[in-house]
């Protein structure tokens, strides 16, 4: 029973910082109303629903949202091994390149599956005075429409340097 209650309050603290997050800082992001529906050390499924805010004139996702999405999943779960590092890096994304394979006409999930990797980075930018580089993999799905057929993919370059 101990396990369900801790992912439910990693889940409920990742979404309210998120959203706190985006309505101090970017907010595009609070807009958006992303939700995280899975945050551990290997993985993050972040959710944006399907919503007129959302929209576009086609009935499915606009670009821009999707790209929040990408934009979401790839930074938090980067934030994630960040703050448990527990040591002040700056993040940055140097650039983004994205697929789009299907009309998105449902709630999308966004999901990265690279937390050791962006852990191992951290790792580096705290070892290194230099700023430390890599690309993040984020593919979104629409469960509900398509299983789990990817409606788009996008990679971000997540570029990292520890402020001493």
């Amino acid at each position: 029973m101990e396990r369900p209650l801790r992912t439910l309050t990693t889940r409920l603290m990742a979404t309210a910082f998120l959203r706190h997050f985006g309505f101090t800082q970017v907010p595009m992001l609070y807009y958006c109303r992303p939700s995280v529906l899975f945050l551990d050390d290997d993985r993050i499924v972040l959710k944006i629903p399907l919503m007129r805010r959302t929209r576009n004139h086609l009935g499915s996702m606009y670009f821009g949202a999707l790209s929040v999405g990408a934009d979401a999943a790839g930074g938090l779960m980067a934030m994630h091994a960040i703050r448990k590092s527990k040591r002040n890096v700056s993040l940055i994304f140097k650039d983004a390149a994205a697929q789009f394979l299907k009309r998105a006409d449902g709630d999308v999930l966004f999901t990265c599956t690279q937390g050791k990797a962006l852990a191992a980075l951290v790792q580096a930018a705290i070892e290194s005075a230099e700023r430390v580089e890599m690309p993040v993999e984020v593919v979104a799905t629409v469960p509900d429409k398509h299983g789990d057929e990817p409606v788009a993919r996008f990679t971000l370059t997540i570029s990292l340097k520890h402020r001493a």
